[in-house]
């Protein structure tokens, strides 16, 4: 250390000195037992996604099916007004039964199902699971767009577990979700399986696009 800091070392040797010391701190971090090895602990799929999504205890954040992009919401009056909002088209109705069809035959048990209030999510939701709580909180709540508190309710209901034995589903946009989990962003109709942590917030284990639901029971 004393020659580094007097200068008698030439430069290339104090550049190799402090490599070495970055690796051998990056190597004893990834040795600290739970640091490096939860993120791919943390991830499931295929039928250890499908036994844990039956024990329940998830959050199961969906965006809407396929929608209408000829279409926008600036006209919209209220949330009833279906006609002046970007809607569902009928690929995406389909797509909507069969994500309904799969779940309920692999037998994924759902508790409550919220859903922001627009008719392309509310549709969604009702031809997945059969109805839907419209709930503001889901598309970033009451708060100004540029707020840093608008997702805090969707935030809250991330890190909430639910009831023991059912999974809580939300359907809602892309960029509520984007917001507070960051990308990627979700496509029509993918969903993000959630494990909720309380006060630790939350962890993404899965993503599950809307064909991929299947799948999950194939051995």
């Amino acid at each position: 250390m004393g020659a580094i800091a007097n200068g008698s070392r030439p430069s290339r040797d104090v550049t190799c000195w402090l490599n070495w010391l970055l690796s051998a701190c990056v190597a004893a971090l990834v040795a600290v037992p739970g640091l490096a090895a939860e993120a791919p602990s943390a991830t499931l799929s295929g039928q250890a996604l499908l036994v844990a999504l039956r024990d329940g205890g998830f959050v199961l954040y969906f965006r809407h099916t396929s929608t209408d992009f000829g279409q926008n919401d600036e006209q919209m009056t209220g949330y009833e007004d279906c006609a002046r909002q970007r809607n569902l088209t009928d690929r995406g109705r389909e797509e909507a039964k069969r994500i309904g069809a799969d779940i309920k035959r692999l037998a994924i048990p759902v508790g409550d199902v919220l859903a922001s209030p627009f008719c392309r999510t509310m549709e969604t939701a009702r031809l997945i699971f059969g109805g839907a709580s419209a709930t503001n909180a889901v598309r970033g709540g009451p708060a100004r767009p540029e707020s840093p508190e608008r997702y805090a309710e969707l935030r809250k209901l991330l890190s909430t577990p639910p009831p023991a034995g059912v999974n809580l589903v939300i359907v809602s946009h892309g960029n509520p979700f984007a917001a507070v989990a960051g990308p990627p962003y979700l496509a029509e109709g993918e969903a993000a399986v959630i494990r909720p942590s309380g006060s630790a917030g939350f962890v993404i284990v899965a993503r599950v696009t809307k064909d991929g639901w299947a799948a999950l029971a194939v051995p």
